[in-house]
């Protein structure tokens, strides 16, 4: 799609690639590649690989562009939430190849996709939000609260705990974790298998099971907003 985030579909399987650098930021450019790609990914009926460089899947926000200022950080904020929302009702089945490191915005994608596949080696994930002074916003606890692990949902988003590949699947971020050499071969295995679903099926059940949350994710990015001074 752009330099930032890269496309490739491959029978009936879409691989879309984040390229931001050495830590994969998540910008304002990066979210409108990102959803120029799964708009493609829709049109072209295929299941989803969302991946990242060799060592680093995302870790987090543009820290450039949450510096500007209050608004500036807020907006972001928005555009992301929203994407990740994208993510929880996407209409095809959705594999989080997570190449590496995955902090803040990019555990929070993890969180949103319907399978995630990690890989071995000293790698960091989880939310680092409060270590780093930032109050978790609300849709991010609930995004938190959805998907993690019960007793391992306050360690994340309270204590903003960080864990290895290993602790991240009893925490709830992975489902699996796999030899580096491996993560793509496993998240193309899978997605071959996601491909014999019926996709109406899943789509309509996917919204259905999640019809509760995503209701309140909705309320959540709107109250987000509007505390940090912005409409619409």
């Amino acid at each position: 799609m752009t330099e930032l985030v890269s496309y490739e579909l491959n029978d009936g399987i879409a691989t879309i690639v984040l390229n931001n650098g050495k830590a994969n930021a998540l910008s304002h450019e990066v979210f409108e590649a990102l959803n120029k790609a799964l708009d493609q990914a829709e049109q072209d009926k295929a299941v989803v690989i969302l991946t990242g460089q060799p060592g680093v899947f995302s870790a987090g926000y543009d820290l450039k562009e949450m510096q500007k200022g209050p608004q500036e950080a807020a907006a972001l904020v928005k555009v992301g939430s929203t994407l990740t929302r994208r993510l929880a009702a996407f209409p095809l089945p959705v594999i989080g190849a997570c190449s590496g490191h995955a902090i803040a915005k990019g555990a929070f994608i993890l969180l949103s996709v319907d399978h995630r596949i990690g890989i071995e080696g000293p790698f960091k994930l989880g939310l680092n939000e409060v270590a780093i002074g930032m109050t978790m916003h609300h849709a991010g606890i609930e995004i938190a609260r959805h998907r993690l692990n019960p007793p391992h949902f306050y360690r994340s988003v309270v204590n903003a705990e960080i864990y290895n590949p290993e602790g991240a699947v009893e925490a709830g971020y992975l489902d699996e974790v796999v030899g580096q050499d491996r993560l793509l071969e496993r998240a193309s295995a899978l997605a071959n298998q996601f491909k014999q679903l019926n996709m109406r099926a899943h789509r309509e059940t996917k919204v259905k099971a999640k019809a509760e949350y995503l209701e309140l994710l909705d309320r959540c990015i709107q109250q987000d907003a509007e505390n940090l001074g912005l409409r619409g």
